[in-house]
């Protein structure tokens, strides 16, 4: 037994030893996949080489930095700091509206809207859930947003609903109000596909947090939307979900299908994921209001895991209002999840935003040159609203030294799915691109454990580095495109909240822009504020897609 660890590690250090990327060839890689008990063949290794020496590169810049022995390993995965708030004081109403002439438009009312039409019994749930399941059966095909129908659960609901209501029982703003779900989450009865081949026909006895929380607040489940396989893209196993405002594009992932099934006015609002951009990403591309709240915000049971460490729940809605409405229905936990909590959440939309400490990125914006771009405007409309806006540089340079993300997520995702490269059931994943998860599964399996170790201590640095920016502020306005790469990384990492929103139309492809305002750990409630708040004052989340209307 000595002597075979000996062997193993003498085998590793000569893998590892050289100094210059150019040694490694690739029958080393085939040597060392054989240390690790895998076989991959001549197209595998060639497809994954250069991720490894990019990898290699990666650990170089890494152990120019160093660590201090007190600094700590994270384990399950927490903000920083803690959360330590327990009060909540949440300003949610009805708006006074009449069910419109034209009954296509109820699919483009807000949920304060619809709830008011229900609660004052001026529209049945019933009803209501019938014509949202018409308009999917209508626009889901064109979109290849549907994974599954669920009408037996909706028109169930919706009946329980519409007899809740009736005799009094009103349970708030998403009684009786129909939704989707990414089809990442688990509900009893029913297919959750993970939007993967291998798992088109799972079904898992089990109902998610996120579901459970909806229906006692008395939501209507109607459908399961597609997401890019096992959360990465728009690439299902059923084809790639559809852009709204151009069909010849893809929606963005990896919470594809809720982002345009929402934005096309199919449902009032889905739930969505992200683990690294996907509910930013899909909402910017479609023009969508995202809301990622603070890792740990939302309790993860009975959902996909695909990154323990950085996998978070959020809403895809159409209006920051929306979203904070369906945040406050869905946060907390059961106790199951470790790393969730039952936060605070305090929204008063009506305060005035010129007391607040509203900064924008200096830095990304700078990199902007052209002026008349949308990022610009945004920040115009609040001068307008009288905010005074502080430049700031957001905590990239200097910070973010080298790629943290691709250590972690690519190594946490692999050991979610360990069997599936050991057993080649990846063959069955209907991409097979080096980008995808295929070849990125086994790019991870060579990556040593003291390096990703390692990666996530440098990521505790991180996050007090980064907090220490943004907690001087109640917002930083960021690009949603581009230049935020970093920005997007860091976030995820540090756990910190974001909300997405449209800011009108690109003049040369006529498709969606966005921002992206980044707030403190555990105050989504806050910057759900002022992106109603410049809601309120634009019309670009009005706009819809002419083929939905």
């Amino acid at each position: 037994m000595k002597q075979l660890l000996v062997l193993v590690l003498l085998g590793c250090c000569s893998f590892l030893k050289a100094q210059d990327t150019a040694a490694i060839k690739k029958a080393d890689l085939k040597s060392a996949a054989k240390l690790f008990d895998l076989q991959f063949t001549e197209k595998e290794i060639d497809t994954l080489y250069t991720d490894v020496i990019d990898n290699l590169a990666n650990y170089k810049a890494m152990h120019k930095l160093s660590l201090p022995n007190s600094v700590p390993l994270s384990t399950w995965q927490l903000p920083y700091p803690a959360n330590n708030k327990t009060s909540s004081k949440v300003s949610l109403s009805l708006t006074n509206c009449e069910v419109p002439a034209n009954k296509n438009e109820l699919a483009f009312y807000s949920i304060g809207e619809l709830a008011y039409l229900i609660k004052n019994k001026k529209i049945s749930s019933l009803a209501l859930t019938q014509f949202f399941i018409e308009r999917i059966k209508k626009y889901g095909d064109t979109l290849e947003c549907v994974i599954s129908l669920q009408e037996n659960i909706a028109y169930a609901q919706a009946k329980k609903a519409d007899e809740e209501i009736a005799q009094g029982k009103y349970r708030g703003l998403l009684h009786g109000i129909p939704y989707g779900l990414k089809d990442l989450f688990a509900v009893k009865g029913t297919k959750t596909t993970w939007g993967a081949a291998p798992y088109k026909n799972q079904v898992i006895e089990e109902d998610a947090f996120v579901y459970t929380q909806l229906q006692n607040a008395g939501a209507v489940l109607i459908a399961k939307f597609t997401l890019g396989a096992l959360a990465m893209g728009d690439y299902w196993y059923g084809g790639r979900t559809r852009n709204p405002w151009n069909l010849k594009y893809g929606s963005s992932g990896s919470s594809a299908g809720s982002t345009a099934a929402t934005v096309a006015g199919l449902v009032p609002f889905a739930i969505g994921t992200e683990t690294y951009g996907s509910i930013v990403s899909p909402s910017t591309q479609c023009g969508a209001t995202g809301l990622r709240p603070t890792f740990g915000s939302i309790s993860r049971t009975g959902a996909m895991a695909l990154s323990y460490s950085l996998d978070k729940i959020g809403p895809i809605c159409r209006s920051a209002d929306d979203a904070a409405i369906v945040f406050n229905y869905i946060r907390g936990t059961d106790g199951k999840d470790l790393s969730a909590t039952n936060p605070s959440f305090n929204y008063t939309p009506n305060n005035d935003i010129k007391k607040l400490r509203i900064a924008y990125a200096k830095n990304y914006f700078d990199q902007i040159k052209d002026s008349t771009r949308n990022e610009w405007k945004v920040l115009a409309s609040f001068k307008k609203m009288g905010a005074e806006l502080i430049p700031v540089n957001f905590p990239d340079s200097g910070v973010y030294n080298f790629n943290i993300m691709d250590v972690i997520i690519g190594v946490e995702c692999a050991a979610q799915f360990d069997e599936m490269t050991r057993l080649n059931q990846d063959d069955e994943l209907t991409r097979q691109t080096k980008y995808d998860w295929p070849n990125q599964f086994r790019t991870a399996r060579f990556v040593p454990a003291v390096e990703y170790i390692n990666a996530q201590r440098h990521r505790s640095v991180l996050m007090q580095k980064v907090n220490e920016v943004i907690s001087q502020y109640d917002v930083i306005i960021c690009p949603s495109r581009g230049v935020e790469s970093n920005q997007t990384a860091i976030t995820n990492l540090t756990g910190h909240p974001v909300v997405c929103m449209p800011t009108g139309l690109d003049s040369k492809y006529n498709m969606p822009t966005g921002i992206t305002f980044v707030g403190n750990l555990y105050d989504e409630g806050t910057i759900l504020q002022i992106a109603n708040a410049y809601q309120l004052q634009t019309s670009w989340n009005k706009q819809h897609p002419a083929l939905f209307k």
